[in-house]
Parts: C-alpha cells; sequence; structure tokens
C-alpha cells in the first residue's frame, strides 16, 4: 500500500472530515466560551459598582451558551449527569430571560 492508497481509505474511514480541523475548531470554540465567560462576569462586576445593577440579558446568554453545551453531549453521549446539567441550565437562562423581560419593561432597574 502507499502513500496515496492510504491516505485515500483515511479519507473514506473518516467521510472526508478533516479530523485536525475539527480538533481546532473544537478548541478554538472551547477557548471562545470560557473568554465570553470571563467578559460578562466582568461586564457584571463593572455595571454592578457603576450603576448597582446588573443586565440579566448577559447572563441569560451565558446559561443559555452552557445549556446548549451539555444538551450536545447529552444527544452525543446519553449521559444522566449531561442531561440534569442542560435542564439546570435552561433553567437559568429561562430565570435570566424573565429577569430581562422585566428589566426590559421597567418593572426592575435598570
Amino acid at each position: 500500500m502507499n502513500k496515496n492508497e492510504i491516505l485515500l481509505k483515511a479519507q473514506k474511514e473518516n467521510k472526508g472530515k478533516d479530523i485536525a480541523d475539527l480538533d481546532v475548531q473544537r478548541k478554538g470554540a472551547y477557548f471562545a466560551y470560557f473568554t465570553g465567560l470571563f467578559l460578562i462576569i466582568i461586564w457584571d462586576v463593572v455595571e454592578g459598582f457603576t450603576f448597582h445593577h446588573i443586565n440579566y440579558g448577559g447572563n441569560m446568554v451565558l446559561f443559555a451558551m452552557a445549556a446548549t453545551a451539555f444538551s450536545v453531549k447529552y444527544l452525543q453521549l446519553r449521559k444522566t449527569h449531561e442531561l440534569i446539567f442542560s435542564l439546570i441550565y435552561g433553567l437559568g437562562t429561562i430565570a435570566f430571560l424573565v429577569l430581562w423581560i422585566l428589566q426590559l419593561n421597567g418593572v426592575m432597574p435598570r
């Protein structure tokens, strides 16, 4: 078997996917998630000290990102703890969505 035959066999087994590219995308998404997490926490702290309240919209986004990540993991792996965390973060998303809507309607301070 020569080099090209091995390459063609590997591509056929991986259905044309570039494993190295997929790994880099996964790492990029992982770092992007934690960058967003860090920035939203800083945003909350600055708003809390400056305006004495926080905007719940950013927290809703943060919880939605985590709920999505754990939902995908559950659908792929079918592990119970992934489902539990998905539901917890989903409930957090709903709670922060309600708080954000209340802020937008002036029921809570902005």
